[in-house]
């Protein structure tokens, strides 16, 4: 059974890549062919989205050098094998899979086209001619926990999530380390709806979250609906989700977490084309500015913002990691040590709570 893109992550962390058939084995010598497949719309208003953004960030970025194309509302199945097959038949040599579900039919497919160069999101099979790229979300949701911590007036936040898988659980558990690093009492309440993008789910649990009194909504889905229920209902606020979502909640998103993939479609691309590219393994930040923090709302107080700041500007910098001991789970048990940070295969591997987290039901 498939669950997700962003199913647990076996790998640790950027690894060294590999060389690749030859320096020069996919060399271009005409427009480079590019084709993405993606698991929903390209308007969604967050992952698809920012995914589909970067794809015309490459296309501005390179011009007549490549063309891209690009295929929408993939399901995470079957099916996904054959369109990718296809983006590989109609010439595109390089192909971006950017769901974690199309994983297996990547592999499958690279096989029998061992001249066309693949890359998969968030996943952790590789081969000589399937690389991977991954985001450190987990990095913004520091940012917003600064700013949840300061601002909530109950000391209650809800998290909507996808799955428990450990990329969402990575996302509550920063949330939470970084609100209470400002309020020791602060606590979060996950709740799982099983997909990435219902609207009407998520519409459903921000009502029934602010019901139970949390003033501040996170969210680890794709789409704005639980920012526009939290402003409907008037709560302190809530955060974008993959793409800047201002404009449907321009009263309660705070700030919002952006995807901006583009830099590393450019980097990929421009390797294929001068025949360097090789089967990498990147999992890029708030430093490499695939992590973005959005515009923080006007209604922030100026200390605020600069605490937010500051908790950005010491990941990007590398003074500040928000695993570091420290750390209890949500039963009092020590996780991590005091002044050990966690690695990156801890983080990749990660199902527990940290303490401030009620556990989920």
């Amino acid at each position: 059974m498939t669950i997700s893109r962003r199913n647990i992550l076996k790998i640790g962390g950027a690894a060294a890549a590999l060389p690749l058939l030859g320096s020069k084995a996919f060399a271009q010598t005409e427009p480079l062919k590019v084709g993405f497949i993606y698991v929903g719309t390209i308007n969604d208003n967050g992952y698809n989205y920012a995914h589909n953004q970067g794809r015309i960030y490459l296309q501005e970025q390179l011009g007549d050098a490549v063309v891209t194309t690009y295929v929408e509302n993939v399901p995470e199945g079957p099916d996904c094998e054959r369109v990718i097959r296809e983006l590989a038949q109609q010439g595109n040599k390089l192909i971006f899979t950017t769901s974690f579900g199309f994983g297996d039919a990547t592999i499958k497919v690279a096989q029998e086209f061992p001249d066309v160069a693949f890359e998969h999101a968030t996943g952790y099979m590789k081969a000589d001619n399937v690389g991977l790229y991954n985001a450190r979300f987990y990095e913004g949701r520091a940012v917003c926990g600064t700013i949840a911590g300061h601002l909530s007036k109950t000391g209650k936040a809800a998290y909507i999530g996808s799955f428990p898988i450990p990329e969402v659980v990575m996302g509550i558990n920063a949330l939470a380390l970084s609100a209470r690093r400002i309020n020791p009492a602060f606590t979060v309440k996950p709740v799982y709806i099983s997909t990435w993008n219902d609207p009407a789910k998520e519409a459903d649990a921000a009502r029934a979250l602010i019901d139970q009194g949390v003033d501040i909504i996170a969210q680890h889905t794709d789409g704005p609906a639980a920012l526009q229920v939290a402003q409907e209902r008037g709560i302190v606020g809530g955060f974008g989700q993959g793409a800047d979502m201002t404009a449907f909640a321009p009263e309660t998103q705070l700030t919002a977490i952006i995807d901006h993939w583009g830099p590393h479609y450019l980097a990929s691309a421009k390797a294929v084309i001068a025949g360097t590219w090789t089967a990498g393994d990147t999992w890029e930040g708030l430093k490499e500015d695939v992590v973005q923090i959005g515009p923080y709302n006007a209604k922030i107080p100026a200390d605020v913002v600069a605490d937010a700041e500051k908790i950005k500007a010491g990941q990007i910098d590398g003074s500040f990691k928000i695993f570091t001991g420290p750390i209890k789970d949500n039963t009092g048990t020590e996780r991590v040590p005091a002044g050990v940070a966690m690695t990156d295969a801890e983080l990749l591997s990660m199902d527990w709570y940290v303490e401030g987290v009620e556990q989920p039901v």
